[in-house]
């Protein structure tokens, strides 16, 4: 009698468990895949020089190198890197990533210079220069200022609300910028060195992604996501778009430094 009670009690649990285990699986089936790319037909505008002689610490770090502001990136077929791109809309709820998103100043630059992350998600941010830098977010929704004296410092930030995009600036070097796109859900990506994204596990229907880029603004396309399958979305900048807004100031460096 206990062996067929047993055993009745394992059928049971495999019916309950097979609806649950069907559900979760159509659900996995009911979501698609977006990649794309975001090109720039023109030809890439000159980026700014970086001079580091105010701070000889950042000055002696990059002796030797020739470094600008990596405002336009474009590969040689015109793919555009560190553009921002996004699925609009309200999804059902999740959490976000238990991992913090992380972005270091190394040799006197935020890196990298365009990231996303998730509402809710912790910001890490690194001092790994042996001279202080200062954290500032140019924001109304995600506040913070902060400042990092000594190497090796950390300061986490608990992303509080949806923001495209975010800026953080270093207010001890003018030059120094980085750019965060907050979502409240995981649908984003941002563009490689070729322009190349993708964006996995959409769920299935017809979607308006919008493209954010530092110097060209936003482009806005719609692409239908079927489930199983991978939907194509490509963005292409002429590069006669207006600036995305933020101004970048190149520090002047008084003549007694022009030397270091």
């Amino acid at each position: 009698m206990r062996l067929r009670a047993a055993v009745l009690a394992l059928a049971s649990a495999a019916l309950t468990v097979a609806p649950a285990a069907a559900r979760l699986s159509a659900q996995g089936a009911a979501t698609g895949t977006i990649a794309g790319h975001v090109r720039l037909a023109g030809p890439a505008p000159a980026n700014p020089l970086i001079r580091m002689g105010a701070d000889p610490r950042c000055s002696r770090s990059t002796r030797g190198q020739r470094l600008t502001q990596e405002v336009v990136l474009r590969s040689a077929d015109g793919g555009l890197a560190n553009a921002f791109v996004h699925v609009q809309g309200t999804f059902a709820a999740s959490s976000p990533p238990a991992e913090p998103v992380t972005i270091d100043q190394r040799n006197c630059l935020f890196v990298p210079r365009v990231v996303g992350a998730r509402v809710g998600q912790t910001l890490r941010i690194t001092n790994s220069d042996a001279t202080a830098h200062n954290l500032h977010s140019a924001s109304q929704k995600n506040v913070f200022n902060t400042s990092q004296p000594q190497q090796g410092m950390v300061y986490t930030f608990q992303l509080k609300a949806d923001e495209v995009m975010m800026r953080i600036r270093c207010d001890i070097h003018s030059w120094m910028t980085t750019y965060i796109g907050v979502t409240g859900h995981p649908y984003f990506a941002v563009s490689g060195s070729d322009g190349a994204f993708m964006i996995a596990r959409v769920p299935a229907g017809r979607h308006t992604i919008q493209v954010w880029h530092e110097r060209y603004g936003v482009l806005t396309r719609t692409v239908d996501v079927k489930a199983g399958a991978t939907g194509t979305v490509e963005f292409s900048y002429t590069g006669k778009e207006k600036p995305g807004g933020v101004a970048l100031q190149e520090l002047v460096i008084p003549p007694e430094e022009r030397t270091s």
